[in-house]
């Protein structure tokens, strides 16, 4: 399988498309690889230094299911057929895709099979699973910082999954378990802000 970065490439830019793009056209590019492939492909938009608006619920609804699978052993994914069957706009997709092709190419640079035990394994799995599971609900919450963390943190472990490099899925899980301290001070320092607010106002 080619490189990531050149199939988009070849798929979005240098072959021809119609106006609008379905999941299940994109998973062509997947081949056997595909958990991984839909994880990056899914957490990019909302991973992105400027993120794109409006992919973090319902891509972060679609990771969950999709962690929830791979966390029951399943080879090949399912999404409900209205999902897969779902367009977005080609100039949408490629924005997207020509925003994170630069960082899509520094972590190739230094991609390589190694350590795949963490990635093919079954307690590898589960880990993943369950590290991909909670950052998608952390992305499902709209309160302003606990979308762009636990994306990237998707993002670099599926790209381990995706180049079967068991060393960058660690450090995405790494980054993993730095998302749920972050998004978890936020939302314990929302609540007391909240009780504060509370206090003061039916004091």
């Amino acid at each position: 399988m080619a490189r990531l970065s050149v199939e988009l490439k070849r798929y979005f830019f240098e072959e021809e498309r119609e106006a609008k793009v379905k999941l299940a056209d994109i998973l062509l590019l997947a081949e056997e690889r595909i958990f991984g492939f839909l994880f990056v492909i899914l957490s990019l938009p909302s991973a992105l230094p400027i993120p794109a608006p409006g992919y973090s619920i319902p891509f972060g609804v679609l990771m969950f299911l999709l962690a929830i699978q791979l966390l029951g052993g399943a080879k090949q994914p399912w999404l409900p057929a209205k999902m897969m069957n779902g367009s977005m706009k080609l100039e949408s997709v490629q924005g997207v895709v020509k925003g994170g092709m630069p960082w899509l190419e520094r972590i190739e640079a230094i991609t390589r099979p190694r350590m795949s035990y963490i990635c093919t394994s079954l307690s590898g799995r589960i880990v993943i699973g369950v590290a991909i599971a909670l950052m998608s609900v952390f992305m499902m919450i709209p309160i302003p910082g606990t979308n762009t963390l636990p994306a990237m943190g998707i993002f670099i472990t599926a790209f381990g999954m995706q180049e079967d490099d068991g060393l960058i899925s660690l450090g995405g899980l790494v980054v993993c378990l730095i998302a749920t301290v972050v998004v978890l001070g936020i939302l314990v320092g929302g609540f007391n802000v909240l009780h504060l607010l509370k206090d003061y106002i039916f004091s």
